[in-house]
This record gives C-alpha cells, sequence and structure tokens, in this order.
C-alpha cells in the first residue's frame, strides 16, 4: 500500500526540516526532550492541515511551534527556576565559542517566551519585522517593543555578552 501525494509531500517536508525545526525548538526550549516534544506535537498539527499548507508550510510551521511554546510556558511558568549565576568567561579559553554558545542559551532561557521568540526569528531565523509579526500574529509595533525589551533583559541578566555579534 502506498502514499498518496499529499502524505508523500508531507514525509518529504519533515525529512528535510526536522533538523532545522528541532534546533529552533531547543533554542525556544533550552532542552533537547522538550524540543523533541515540542516538534513533534507541532508536526502533528501540521499534518493535519498539510492539504491546506502544503504549498507554502514553514510560516504556519513556525507559528504553530512558537505559539506551542508560549502554551506551554504559560501552564508550566511555576516550575521554572532561573539559575543565580553564569560561570566566569575566559577570552583566552579554547573553548571560548561553546562557552559563549552556552551563556546565550543560558540568557535565552530567563527571557520571556514571547522575547525568546521575537529574537530567535530576527536574528536566528533572520526573519524581517514583519514576517515575526505574522509568524507571531501579532503587531510589528510589538515585534519592535519586545525585541527591545529583551535586548534590554539580555544585557542585565548576560552583560557577558555584549558585543558577541561583532565577534
Amino acid at each position: 500500500m502506498g502514499m498518496d501525494g499529499a502524505e508523500e509531500s508531507f514525509h518529504e517536508y519533515v525529512s528535510g526540516r526536522v533538523a532545522g525545526l528541532s534546533r529552533i525548538a531547543y533554542l525556544l526550549t533550552g532542552d533537547p526532550h522538550l524540543a523533541e516534544d515540542l516538534v513533534q506535537q507541532a508536526l502533528i498539527r501540521v499534518a493535519q492541515r498539510w492539504e491546506a499548507i502544503r504549498d507554502d508550510p514553514d510560516p504556519y510551521v513556525r507559528r504553530v511551534i512558537y505559539t506551542q511554546h508560549v502554551s506551554w510556558w504559560r501552564r508550566h511558568r511555576a516550575d521554572a527556576v532561573p539559575s543565580d549565576r553564569l560561570p566566569e568567561r575566559s577570552t583566552s579559553d579554547p573553548a571560548h565559542q561553546i562557552s559563549l554558545r552556552l551563556s546565550m542559551r543560558e540568557a535565552l532561557a530567563r527571557l520571556a517566551p514571547r522575547q525568546r521568540a521575537v529574537l530567535i526569528l530576527r536574528y536566528y531565523e533572520d526573519l524581517t519585522e514583519a514576517q515575526t509579526a505574522e509568524v507571531l500574529g501579532i503587531a510589528v509595533g510589538t515585534v519592535k517593543s519586545q525585541t527591545r525589551d529583551a535586548l534590554a533583559r539580555l544585557r542585565v541578566v548576560a552583560p557577558e555578552l555584549e558585543g558577541v555579534a561583532a565577534q
């Protein structure tokens, strides 16, 4: 029994995009197991609407991942416990880049889910403000204010990351 065209195109899409979607989910959650769950839940929703979105699924998939993450966070925010200190960093350490990545993940984890989503969409996925607003279903002005507030919060919680973009 073979796959029909829609099922086959969905499987091709998943095969080609699951690694990238998993990286995005990991950046959002900071936990590989939660990221895997987030991607699986998002793909279940995407599969249910595949016929309607198969010509351009990425905007819908992104929106599902980001909104699902915010929903999870709202339900489980009482479980979140931020760390109290970040480890010292040495620029001469050969593992400096790995250390910076860990610091960035820790800093992102300290942001509100929408702020984290805005930064990841804008700077990791390189979307415009308008594209980010469309993915999240918010106004462009909200993207701008969330970006400003998130960057200000990062400066407070992770001052060691100041100037990282220039490196």
